[in-house]
């Protein structure tokens, strides 16, 4: 487990155990690979990000995790690993999330992007992601370096 703050000073806890913080987490983030790049969305407000977002009623998390990655870029995913949990503790209320990994096999165009304007492909994520402000809040706390530590030691990648 590991516990650090984010940006906004809140309290964050990352598990890669399965589901510590809830089975039934409303929340969902996708670090997506495509043809060896990185796939991300530009969300029209915060910035690039990693596509994700809240579960939809009736939907699982991983059934909103595959529909947020087509939503926000357009990729199929042909392959979803949960990665692990993580839980906000804000100010206003509490947020849990499921991280996954994903393989996208196929982009496809869509007319709408939702909330986001569409797919940005990186080869590499920048070291110093805190600092540019092209990015979203949530690629720049402890979470995302966690994670792509852990893609990384699974060989996914």
């Amino acid at each position: 487990m590991y516990e650090f703050e984010d940006i906004y000073n809140n309290r964050v806890m990352l598990s890669f155990e399965d589901h510590p913080f809830s089975r039934d987490p409303k929340h969902v983030w996708v670090i997506c690979r495509y043809q060896n790049q990185w796939l991300l969305t530009s969300h029209k407000n915060r910035g690039m990000e990693f596509p994700g977002g809240k579960v939809e009623d009736g939907e699982t998390a991983d059934q909103g995790a595959i529909r947020e990655v087509k939503e926000e870029t357009g990729g199929h995913v042909s392959k979803l690993k949960y990665i692990g949990q993580y839980k906000v503790d804000g100010r206003e209320k509490v947020i849990i999330k499921n991280v996954y990994f994903a393989v996208i096999d196929k982009l496809e165009k869509q007319s709408t992007y939702f909330e986001t304007n569409g797919p940005v492909l990186m080869k590499e994520i920048p070291g110093n992601i805190r600092k540019d402000n092209r990015y979203s809040f949530i690629m720049k706390d402890d979470v995302l370096t966690h994670c792509l530590d852990k893609i990384k030691k699974s060989n996914s990648i």
